[in-house]
């Protein structure tokens, strides 16, 4: 390690695990909720998409995301959607997250 630096009591490199845990922690927080944006921003962005398997995957990722804004989505794709299997599903799902739209 070397010689500690002027000013620096042994307090202090004891403490020093515990910052960069935290500044590790707190950038684990933010760059999750940077990717989280990110794939809600995907998912939504596919459930309008040209083809009919990137739909469903989308009505199935959020199918596990409740939420007020996942039921006015949901309720947007349900009157825009032509086709009616994929249709019912969103409905389906829609009548699920219905408390959210109160």
């Amino acid at each position: 390690m070397g010689t500690p630096t002027p000013g620096l009591r042994s307090a202090d490199l004891r403490n020093r695990p515990v910052t960069l845990g935290a500044i590790a922690f707190v950038g684990g927080i933010v760059a999750g909720t940077v990717i989280w944006g990110q794939v809600v921003r995907r998912s939504q962005r596919d459930l309008f998409a040209a083809a009919p398997l990137r739909r469903l995957a989308a009505l199935g990722y959020l199918a596990g995301h409740p939420g007020p804004e996942t039921a006015r989505l949901l309720t947007e794709y349900v009157a825009w959607e032509q086709q009616p299997l994929l249709r019912r599903r969103g409905r389906l799902l829609l009548d699920r997250m219905s408390p959210y739209l109160d």
